[in-house]
């Protein structure tokens, strides 16, 4: 019988998916889930306010929210520019998964509280954590792409919706 593996005190599967060597294909399911979590808020907000409107009239901005949008969510859920996903330590790890459980909690919490009274405040918070999201899995993560789109993500989205949350009383 062979012994396991130890890397960074853990063993087995565990092991290899600290070492970076669980490939994976062209999915992230933990990406995936993160998006399609992030999303669900968004989708029953559209649902609900069928008739909202972006104010914000600078097209620059709108394009560049945009495109740095989808950019984050393609490359989070496809390892586009990334052979391997991996983290080089434990500690990378844990501050990987407790980051996003916690940044989506807080996502999450901040839209029930928009849902019962919307505020500017509010809005700019629900801008800023899925910005902080895609940041903290791209840093730790190691993927520069992805990091560069987060950045470009948050300052358009940042910038809409400081233009939105102007006309809010």
């Amino acid at each position: 019988m062979l012994d396991p593996i130890i890397i960074g005190q853990a063993d087995g599967p565990t092991s290899l998916f600290l070492a970076g060597k669980l490939g994976g294909g062209w999915i992230n399911i933990f990406g995936l889930c993160m998006v399609i979590a992030i999303l669900i808020p968004n989708i029953i907000y559209a649902v609900k306010f069928r008739d909202g409107q972006n104010k914000c009239t600078n097209k620059g901005m709108n394009i560049i929210e945009q495109i740095g949008r989808y950019a984050c969510m393609i490359l989070l859920v496809l390892n586009i520019g990334k052979e391997e996903f991996g983290f080089f330590s434990p500690d990378i790890f844990v501050v990987h998964l407790v980051g996003n459980i916690l940044l989506l909690l807080v996502y999450w919490v901040m839209w029930m509280l928009y849902f019962v009274k919307q505020a500017g405040w509010k809005s700019m918070v629900l801008a800023t954590v899925p910005v902080v999201i895609f940041l903290l899995n791209g840093i730790t993560l190691q993927h520069v792409p992805l990091v560069i789109a987060a950045v470009v993500f948050g300052v358009g989205h940042i910038y809409v919706t400081w233009q939105n949350t102007k006309s809010m009383v």
